[in-house]
């Protein structure tokens, strides 16, 4: 290839970039009094939020409709096609509906319209042509009109399809901030895979627990907290008094400063070589946390206490490994 094509290619997509780049700044001077009326419309909705578009509008409603289901606005997408073939019934007088047309007279979901219209569902439109059908029939119409479109033709929707979406995140991101939506409450809608993992799994689900602990009494020295260490394989002991309390913690990090010390390790107890009031976590604390923890203060283990303070686990960096948390 030479450099006389090489160099067409990059200038065809900068040149694309920037288009829908400022297609997108566009947006700023249109989240407005009408983005506020589709918000609240939305907020006051019994229902669902029922998305519908055509061809390339459609895909991008396809994508809006997951968005804001995702995101704690009950939503999903009907094929304006189908809806006059049947699946108008998945829409109920509680539902909003969102129609997507960047001419706002697409005729199949103008079709719809009067239907929708008869059956009292609020509208919202999103259209590049406010003075369109859709658009005066909504009670909001966000406007995704565009300047030009990256295409050089000027024919394949790009830069208003990129609006439509960005509009649709501006919505849904809106939406969700107004409903004090949690990261816990995202991954009860993401149990899979490793974002659900990463978002619901807690401490204590991971743990070690039981004679799975490493621990060893504050009396004992350090040459048995080192079997102790290497018994339970996790690179650190925690210490316990006479009632069970943890009192501090020894890992491979303390082991290597101790012995700089030059100490006996068989003769010195491991009350004068551990670290006490080291940092801990709560059993009922999500892992992810566990991990966030271990990254900011560079260690690999922790141990994990209950809501009164007392030992109940332990946890390392390759139990968050195996849990997928990593």
């Amino acid at each position: 290839m030479n450099t006389e094509t090489s160099h067409k290619f990059r200038e065809s997509a900068l040149r694309a970039i920037e288009i829908e780049r400022e297609a997108i700044h566009a947006l700023t001077d249109r989240i407005d009094d009408r983005f506020v009326r589709a918000c609240e419309v939305i907020m006051a909705c019994k229902g669902r939020v029922v998305v519908t578009g055509m061809g390339k509008s459609g895909h991008i409603g396809n994508k809006i409709a997951a968005t804001l289901a995702s995101t704690g606005t009950p939503s999903f997408f009907v094929h304006p096609g189908e809806a006059s073939h049947g699946d108008l019934g998945m829409i109920t007088s509680q539902d909003v509906v969102l129609g997507i047309s960047n001419s706002g007279n697409t005729s199949e979901v103008l079709t719809i319209l009067p239907l929708i219209k008869r059956m009292g569902a609020p509208l919202i439109s999103m259209t590049g042509n406010e003075n369109s059908i859709l658009a005066r029939e909504a009670v909001a119409n966000l406007d995704i009109s565009v300047a030009l479109e990256a295409c050089p033709l000027g024919l394949a929707p790009t830069s208003s399809t990129t609006a439509t979406l960005v509009m649709g995140d501006a919505l849904a991101v809106a939406l969700l901030e107004a409903r004090g939506f949690s990261t816990e409450d995202f991954a009860l809608s993401h149990p899979g895979g490793s974002l659900g993992r990463r978002l619901l799994l807690r401490v204590t689900d991971i743990m070690h627990t039981g004679d799975r602990i490493p621990r060893v009494q504050e009396d004992v020295t350090l040459s048995g907290a080192l079997l102790e260490i290497s018994r339970k394989g996790l690179g650190m002991t925690t210490v316990i008094n006479a009632n069970g309390d943890l009192v501090g913690v020894f890992t491979d990090g303390d082991l290597r400063r101790t012995l700089d010390r030059s100490v006996d390790i068989h003769n010195t107890p491991i009350a004068e070589v551990m670290t006490r009031n080291g940092r801990v976590i709560h059993d009922d604390q999500l892992a992810a946390e566990a991990l966030n923890m271990m990254e900011e203060l560079k260690i690999n283990a922790l141990p994990v206490i209950d809501r009164d303070g007392k030992l109940t686990g332990a946890i390392n960096m390759h139990d968050l490994l195996r849990a997928g948390v990593i």
